[in-house]
């Protein structure tokens, strides 16, 4: 029988050639990330009582992100602790006002295939988009990991879902993948793997492969992976990453718990809906529903082609006069890109805020909030009652696509009307 990706990645990080979905192994971890929030703050007290030398600071890194700016005088302590501890424990990698943790650990090249990342998010498992195994502990269990630069995880099954045929126009993955977490459902691959296959993910750019992987989670997921390529590569070139990468794949005997399969030519855009991530709708379901905010960003969907899809659809108009449209580029990185190529530009005339990168409203932190009764249309990932704010708000989640058609009208609306049929992006 052959093995999963899953399994082939916990069997190296273990030492054991044989495991199966279903064992309980210890793993050596190749690197731990925390941000400042589930950080060194919380795990500095049993980190020093258990002797407080790390077990490779070269494989431990910080990202300063959901403080930042810190708008509260508790959320400024806890990025100086941050700072602090990153500077007393010597450590090389610390980033501090350069974006969400997930999106900034890539950037640095800290992601490659048939790694084992552990972070204390959950979104961590967005790595897996690169063909790691990534997935989010408690800081309690991260105490362990800094000491020992081990932990023990339970090799999962896996799902595996196929996307073949082409996108449709006006249609990006972020539809794709609130369709897959509809079907799951929001607890249905819980400490699973859904692995992502297929003619149309093959064909995703990095960008809208980053979303799949980000929001396996949300389906209960441990990890999502996609099957590293050429795309990869390429990716990791650009941010100097040149040595042999370990293109892993599953077996074509593999066993899969279940397979779904879907012909991505038939989706339409989807709306994820109050107060669960698989309550999804396609948009004429809920096109029309009034908004005060959107929100485009976030480590799900602030990268460079998410704000270039937002341009094209928002260039030589305005947004709405009843609502305020916040944009927060995924990383200081997309940031100066995106302005060299004039989208923030764009994006202002049209009337929208662009703010720095940072976790910011999406965990309802900084910079955004929503007030009590009030709607939200939101690239990010969660739409959890009070996941943006005030828990009598209402969260949506849509493509990029989608929330600059609703910045337009105030209301929910299809984005295919205002996006030319020959280009996607």
């Amino acid at each position: 029988m052959g093995m999963t990706m899953s399994e082939k990645i916990l069997a190296r990080a273990s030492g054991q050639p044989g495991v199966k979905a279903g064992d309980i192994v210890w793993v050596n971890v190749d690197i731990a990330m925390m941000h400042d929030l589930l950080g060194p703050w919380l795990v500095d007290g049993g980190f020093r009582r258990l002797g407080g030398k790390l077990f490779d600071k070269e494989k431990v890194v910080v990202v300063s992100d959901h403080c930042t700016p810190p708008a509260t005088v508790q959320q400024a302590d806890i990025l100086k602790f941050t700072r602090d501890w990153a500077r007393q424990q010597e450590l090389p990698y610390y980033y501090e006002f350069e974006g969400p943790c997930h999106q900034v650990i890539m950037e640095h090249g800290h992601v490659r295939p048939g790694r084992l990342i552990l972070g204390t998010d959950s979104h961590t498992c967005m790595a897996g988009g690169l063909g790691a195994f990534a997935t989010g502990i408690g800081s309690t269990e991260m105490i362990g990991v800094l000491l020992t630069g081990e932990t023990w995880l339970k090799v999962p099954e896996t799902i595996k879902v196929m996307w073949d045929g082409e996108l449709p126009h006006g249609v990006y993955s972020k539809d794709l993948v609130l369709k897959t977490i509809k079907d799951i459902g929001h607890a249905g691959a819980t400490y699973q793997t859904i692995e992502f296959s297929g003619s149309a993910i093959r064909g995703l750019s990095m960008d809208e492969r980053l979303v799949l992987s980000n929001m396996a989670v949300e389906a209960g997921a441990k990890t999502g992976l996609i099957q590293p390529d050429e795309t990869v590569a390429e990716f990791l070139r650009s941010k100097g990453v040149l040595e042999e990468l370990d293109m892993i794949k599953s077996d074509d005997d593999a066993s899969f718990i279940t397979t779904l399969h879907y012909n991505a030519s038939e989706l339409e855009p989807q709306v994820a809906c109050p107060h669960e991530v698989d309550n999804v709708h396609p948009i004429s379901a809920v096109e029309g529903k009034a908004v005060d905010q959107v929100y485009l960003g976030s480590c799900t969907n602030g990268r460079l082609e998410d704000l270039r899809i937002a341009a094209q659809i928002l260039k030589g108009k305005k947004i709405s006069k009843n609502i305020r449209c916040l944009v927060v580029p995924a990383s200081q990185h997309i940031w100066m890109q995106a302005n060299k190529e004039g989208i923030l530009d764009i994006l202002t005339e049209a009337g929208c805020f662009v703010n720095m990168p940072s976790c910011g409203a999406c965990g309802g932190f900084t910079s955004g909030v929503i007030g009590a009764g009030e709607v939200v249309m939101s690239s990010s990932n969660r739409n959890f009652r009070g996941r943006m704010g005030s828990p009598k708000g209402e969260v949506y989640l849509g493509s990029p696509a989608t929330v600059a058609a609703t910045a337009i009208e105030g209301k929910i609306a299809d984005p295919r009307k205002y996006l030319p049929k020959e280009v996607r992006v």
